[in-house]
């Protein structure tokens, strides 16, 4: 397996992701477009495991290697919740956001080498990647749904079950948020001796990691449903900004651990 064949993994997998989305308000069988959909991420996985094995090591490395697994992680995310609760948009959503992260996979190609800088090869690497990915796919999923809902808002109120729905996403999502930031630090403190040291990225990722505890605290309270997706599409920018945006901060040149 090498990069070059990436083109043809995706197409293959973009095909699937594409022909579900359509499904989802064609097909009379509920359960088809999601099949579909996660056929396309067993193509998509079946690549990410071919770098894994070419480079020896987990492709998780650089931003374009992350890239692989949110696609990965987004199809499957959408299809899971499409089956769960029958939304059509949500899957059509979803798959055309993996398909987006994948154009710009292939677009703006990474460098993949087999080099793992020493601070990279601990038994944190791999579980905490996965986990933080897995999260950033179940939020980027409800931001669809929140934005979804928002514009629905006008013409027809966001009902209670809509927001559960959001309330119960962003739970699974916040904690494999809080799994990732106590593997982060637990590596942290294997790496460098400390388990927190306010570098720019672990700075946004508690910011992050805040938002949506703002938001699971507060909702409760929120009378104006539209207040609730507007808090919610403010903390998935903050959740760019730590996944990375903070790779163009000054603060992090040449001074952040995180940039790599």
């Amino acid at each position: 397996m090498s990069w070059s064949l990436f083109l043809w993994f995706a197409a293959v997998a973009a095909l699937f992701w594409t022909v579900a989305a359509v499904l989802a308000f064609t097909s009379r069988k509920p359960v088809l477009p999601a099949y579909v959909s996660l056929g396309g991420s067993a193509v998509f996985f079946a690549f990410i495991i071919g770098m894994w094995v070419l480079l020896k090591r987990p492709p998780m490395r650089t931003l374009g290697e992350t890239r692989l697994w949110y696609s990965f992680f987004l199809s499957v995310t959408g299809a899971v919740i499409y089956l769960r609760y029958r939304y059509k948009w949500v899957l059509p959503f979803s798959s055309m956001m993996a398909v987006m992260f994948v154009c710009i996979n292939l677009f703006k190609p990474e460098i993949h080498t087999k080099a793992l800088m020493p601070a990279l090869q601990s038994p944190w690497f791999v579980p905490h990647v996965i986990v933080y990915m897995f999260a950033y796919a179940v939020l980027g999923v409800v931001t669809l749904l929140a934005l979804y809902l928002w514009a629905k808002n006008s013409k027809e109120p966001a009902g209670e079950k809509d927001l559960n729905i959001c309330d119960n996403l962003v739970r699974i999502g916040w904690g494999f948020l809080t799994l990732g930031m106590v593997m982060g630090a637990l590596w942290a403190k294997q790496a460098w001796g400390d388990y927190w040291t306010w570098d720019p990225k672990e700075t946004w990722a508690a910011v992050t990691w805040l938002g949506y505890m703002f938001y699971l605290h507060s909702r409760p309270r929120i009378k104006n449903p539209v207040l609730s997706f507007v808090i919610l599409t403010l903390c998935f920018l903050m959740l760019q900004m730590c996944w990375y945006g903070v790779n163009y901060l000054p603060s992090a040149q040449g001074s952040s651990l995180h940039v790599y």
